[in-house]
C-alpha cells in the first residue's frame, strides 16, 4: 500500500517521489492513521435524526466481527431515522481511505434509493452543530452504493447536502453526481479512497483509478433539513472539517477506516517530516 499510495499522489496532483539525501530516514513512509481500533467505537460519536448528539439509538452503530457495523435490529421500521457517526477530530487535507460492504436486507420503512446506500461525509461541521431533528450534516457526500445483483449502480459518487461544487469552472447545483466506477454486486468489501486538498481538489478513488473529482466545495443548496442558520452560510469555501459514517436504512460495514494526514511539517530539517505533506503546519514540526 505505501509503493501505491505514492504512485496515487505523485500522479494525481504532480508530487516528486525522487529519492534525496536531505530527507531524513522514513521521511516518505505514508503515515497512516487508524481511525477504528477494530474493536470499540472509541473516538467516534453517533447522531441520529430525532435523538441529540450522542445517543445511539438500538445501538444503530457497533462493533461486531472487527467491523463498525450499522444494523437495523432493534428498530420496528425506518422512520426517516437518518444517522452519522462523527470522529472527534476535523481535517483539511488528507486522504480517507474505508473498506466496506453491504449487507442484509434493507430495514422495512427504508426509502427506495436508499438501498444498499451510505457514505462518508466529509467537511462538516461538528456533529454538536446539528439540530435534533436534522437530517444529514451540511458536508460533502461521498456516496457509497452497492448493486442488486442485476442493474448497473456506481459508487464513490458525489452528494452535496447543503452544499454545491465546482467541476471545470462551472458550479455545479444537483444534489448527486455519479462516477465512472463499475458495479459492486453482492456483500463484497471494497476499498473506497479520497483524497481531500481542502478547498482546492477533491478526488474519489477505487482501485487505483480515479472515478470522480470536483473542486471548491462550498455551502449552498438544500436537502439539509432543519439546521442552525448560523452553520449554513451560502457561498462559503469548504476547507476543513469533521467526518462521518452514515446509517441511511441498510445495513454495512465498515472493516478499516484510516487516514493519511497531508497537513503537517514541512521543514525537511525536522525529524517529523514527509515529504507527501500538501499543507504547512509549521506548530508541528519536531527537532
Amino acid at each position: 500500500m505505501t509503493r501505491l499510495l505514492l504512485i496515487f499522489l505523485c500522479s494525481l496532483i504532480g508530487l516528486s517521489c525522487s529519492p534525496s539525501d536531505r530527507l531524513p530516514p522514513g521521511a516518505d513512509v505514508p503515515d497512516w492513521i487508524q481511525l477504528f481500533d477494530g474493536e470499540t467505537l472509541d473516538g467516534w460519536t453517533p447522531k441520529i435524526k430525532g435523538y441529540e448528539f450522542g445517543v445511539n439509538h438500538a445501538e444503530t452503530f457497533r462493533v461486531e466481527d472487527g467491523a463498525i457495523t450499522v444494523s437495523y435490529d432493534g428498530y420496528d421500521q425506518f422512520d426517516e431515522n437518518f444517522g452519522h457517526l462523527f470522529y472527534e477530530k476535523a481535517f483539511s487535507h488528507y486522504v480517507i481511505a474505508v473498506e466496506y460492504r453491504f449487507i442484509g436486507d434493507q430495514i422495512e420503512g427504508g426509502p427506495g434509493w436508499a438501498y444498499r446506500n451510505s457514505g462518508i461525509m466529509i467537511h462538516s461541521p461538528p456533529g454538536e452543530s446539528m439540530l435534533k431533528e436534522q437530517n444529514f450534516p451540511i458536508s460533502i457526500e461521498v456516496q457509497l452504493l452497492g448493486g442488486n445483483g442485476i442493474d448497473e449502480k456506481t459508487t464513490s459518487n458525489l452528494c452535496t447536502p447543503g452544499t454545491h461544487v465546482e467541476m471545470g469552472g462551472e458550479l455545479v447545483t444537483r444534489h448527486c453526481v455519479s462516477s465512472t466506477s463499475k458495479t459492486y454486486h453482492g456483500d463484497q468489501w471494497v476499498r473506497a479512497e479520497v483524497l481531500v486538498l481542502g478547498d482546492s481538489l477533491i478526488s474519489h478513488r477505487l482501485e487505483e483509478v480515479v472515478v470522480l473529482e470536483y473542486q471548491k466545495p462550498q455551502i449552498g443548496g438544500g436537502s439539509v433539513d432543519p439546521f442552525d442558520p448560523a452553520f449554513k452560510i451560502d457561498g462559503k469555501l469548504l476547507d476543513s472539517g469533521f467526518i462521518s459514517l452514515q446509517s441511511e436504512s441498510h445495513p454495512v460495514q465498515f472493516r478499516k477506516v484510516e487516514l493519511l494526514n497531508l497537513k503537517g511539517c514541512m521543514n525537511p530539517k525536522a525529524s517529523n517530516f514527509k515529504s507527501y505533506f500538501m499543507a504547512s503546519d509549521p506548530r508541528a514540526c519536531k527537532p
